[in-house]
């Protein structure tokens, strides 16, 4: 139906006689010459219907939208435009066919949009007709290739797993899936293919990966999404440098394939307890710098009693330091970030500014001369410096200055956006306590293999043991994580023991893994990539439906179809199920 593309045409193309398709992108009609700008997923061309053409009447009629197919000669454009690839030529319409006509679209197909949100989502097909889209959809498609083209080099294997398999305990709430033929019983979707790739392994694969449909019944937010996709990976015999090597060559690759981009391996490696005590989070932000600093030592001394009972009770006084700051946080916007500090679990938020070799603030009138020097020496304060203080459990200072960290430096501008910060988050704890069932669980999943010599602690002492377990973060984004598995019958039994899982339970969800342990299991291990994520990143987004072609909706609803929606009576009655309103 068309000899080109509308994003090929150049110079040396004048003469030629070409058949372009495509949608009406914008009409323009300049003293009764109408140009039209005919695009598809290649780019755009400029088509010219001078009055005496025959075809002139029809161009007339045309809108934006209409689906056209066209034949003309391609000349050199007398007005040119640099703005795009095929700005020198455009084509002299001989034949005009309107194979489509079109409504009024409810907004602009254009890389700038005002649009809401929802309105994109419930058009998503217009949505996806905007350039800027459709390179993201594009630029996704490339970094699939470029992983599967890496991978393939490397001996990988790639099989697709089951979606519908067996409910499992720990992680995040499982999809169900009612099941016709076995009344009463339920598959679930995958949360991930995470005991299927270590079968794998024990069949003697060795080397496995799947880009993975996943799925988790959890709240949505900007960064996650109900069904995603991971970049699976698995590997026999290998350890923590095994995987680190093939992982950072795979971003590599991507990096190099997708953005023509050479970024720097080895990537640093960071300590978990590093993570959490200078940056407040397991993912940090390393672009900039705003760096946690525990000054318990020094908020003693000011006779205050919320400081002294932090410490006393086994928790911390800390704070951050935004650099020339202070006159730009009126005392509106620091309890704005005082609400954020409690969203994340603070008791409340101190603050001092030091101006003109003075402090004001909220504990000014506590610091003495004396403490004073010793506060500016110990934080390396400046002229307008804001200091932000918790005073609250070790965590609670963490996680609530972790996230005042991230908004002043998007708010003071201090994030390079161009700059691409990959870190390994390693050394992690292999349990943690939940407050909420009063055990410890897995702080990964229950098949990551404890650090060498740390089996001892799995049940006597589990906050003392450590996992064979990595993160991989980007720009204070998880990308994905992974560990070294456990191959062993009897450390797999501890770890079971060690979360609340007796023999029946275990019995009960996991008999078959734990039956293909007994088979000469080898050792091995894996990571899985976050897709959506990485692509989110790649293209400098932060909100994974922009590249993701038919996305959920915060509600976790898509606008679009309007699922879910309810089902017939006949369909809940072939699967035994009644509706409770």
């Amino acid at each position: 139906m068309r000899t080109r593309t509308n994003g090929e045409l150049r110079l040396e193309n004048i003469g030629e006689v070409v058949t372009l398709t495509g949608w009406v992108s914008k009409k323009r009609d300049l003293g009764g010459v109408v140009f039209i700008d005919l695009r598809d997923r290649y780019g755009i061309t400029q088509l010219i219907v001078n009055p005496d053409n025959k075809n002139y009447d029809k161009a007339v009629d045309v809108k934006n939208e209409y689906v056209l197919k066209v034949t003309g000669k391609v000349v050199e454009r007398s007005s040119k435009n640099k703005n795009i690839p095929t700005g020198d030529i455009e084509v002299e319409v001989e034949e005009l066919v309107v194979l489509n006509v079109a409504e009024l679209p409810p907004f602009l197909i254009q890389d700038q949009t005002d649009a809401l949100e929802e309105t994109r989502m419930r058009y998503r097909y217009l949505d996806l007709r905007r350039p800027q889209m459709q390179n993201n959809m594009l630029l996704r498609h490339k970094t699939c290739i470029a992983i599967r083209n890496y991978l393939d080099k490397l001996n990988f294997v790639e099989i697709e797993t089951p979606f519908l398999g067996k409910s499992t305990p720990e992680g995040a709430r499982d999809f169900l899936v009612p099941s016709r033929v076995h009344p009463e019983s339920f598959y679930a979707l995958p949360q991930s293919p995470q005991i299927y790739k270590q079968l794998l392994m024990v069949g003697g694969m060795d080397r496995y990966f799947q880009i993975a449909r996943c799925f988790r019944d959890e709240d949505l937010r900007a960064d996650r999404q109900l069904e995603f996709t991971q970049v699976d990976l698995e590997m026999s015999f290998v350890d923590e440098e095994n995987i680190y090597e093939v992982v950072e060559g795979l971003l590599k690759a991507v990096w190099k394939e997708t953005l023509d981009m050479d970024i720097q391996t080895p990537f640093v490696r960071m300590p978990y307890a590093v993570a959490m005590d200078k940056y407040g989070s397991d993912k940090p932000d390393t672009r900039f710098e705003m760096l946690l600093e525990n000054i318990s030592d020094w908020a003693t001394k000011l006779g205050l009693g919320f400081f002294n009972d932090a410490v006393n009770n086994g928790g911390a006084v800390k704070a951050i330091i935004a650099k020339d700051a202070a006159s730009k946080y009126s005392r509106k916007e620091i309890d704005r970030l005082t609400l954020l500090a409690k969203k994340y679990h603070a008791g409340g938020l101190a603050w001092l500014k030091y101006e003109n070799n003075a402090f004001t603030g909220s504990v000014a009138k506590f610091v003495t001369e004396e403490l004073g020097k010793e506060l500016v020496e110990t934080l390396g304060l400046a002229n307008n410096d804001l200091v932000l203080i918790v005073a609250d459990k070790l965590e609670n200072c963490n996680s609530s200055l972790g996230a005042l960290r991230t908004a002043l430096a998007s708010e003071l501008g201090l994030i390079d956006k161009d700059k691409f910060n990959f870190l390994w988050v390693v050394d992690w704890p292999l349990f943690e306590y939940s407050e909420e069932e009063g055990r410890y669980v897995a702080a990964h999943h229950p098949f990551t293999s404890p650090k060498d010599g740390h089996e001892e602690f799995m049940v006597a002492e589990p906050a003392k043991a450590m996992a064979k377990a990595y993160d991989i973060v980007l720009n204070g984004y998880e990308l994905g994580g992974g560990s070294i598995r456990i191959h062993d019958q009897e450390i797999q039994a501890k770890m079971f023991e060690a979360i609340g899982l007796d023999k029946e339970e275990v019995e009960l969800k996991f008999s078959y893994f734990i039956n293909a342990l007994k088979y000469g299991t080898p050792p091995h291990g894996g990571l899985a990539l976050g897709l959506d994520r990485v692509v989110m990143l790649l293209t400098k987004n932060n909100n994974l439906r922009e590249v993701i072609a038919f996305p959920k909706a915060a509600s976790a609803k898509c606008l679009m179809s309007e699922a879910p929606t309810p089902v017939t009576e006949k369909q809940l009655a072939e699967l035994k199920i009644k509706t409770v309103k």
